[in-house]
């Protein structure tokens, strides 16, 4: 398939419940066991074909989180010495729910 298809672009968009949208790298975020499923082209779902994945459960905040954990997984995956990430407090258990939500706790 081209890569100009809008769904299998470098980029996705991921939109949270509040309308927060947030532009990632497509490799990034196929750690998510859900988003990589969305994303598939043999899914069928309107997400593989436009590359917008919309999630009405999480807020902005928590996806933003999310969004900086796939970027920081994929900057270091292939680093030993990884440094620790800044995790508010307050989110944690909205990061925990949203986390197993997008499959982010399994192997993808």
């Amino acid at each position: 398939m081209s890569s100009d298809a809008p769904g299998q672009g470098k980029y996705v968009t991921l939109v949270s419940g509040d309308g927060y949208e947030f532009v990632v790298l497509r490799e990034a975020v196929l750690i998510s066991a859900a988003i990589k499923g969305m994303l598939d082209p043999k899914s069928q779902f309107s997400e593989s074909r436009t590359g917008r994945c919309v999630f009405e459960e999480i807020s902005g905040m928590v996806l933003e989180k999310v969004v900086e954990y796939c970027q920081y997984w994929y900057k270091y995956k292939e680093t030993e010495n990884v440094p620790d990430m800044d995790i508010p407090v307050e989110l944690c258990l909205e990061l925990l729910q949203a986390a197993d939500f997008l499959g982010l706790d399994r192997p993808s």
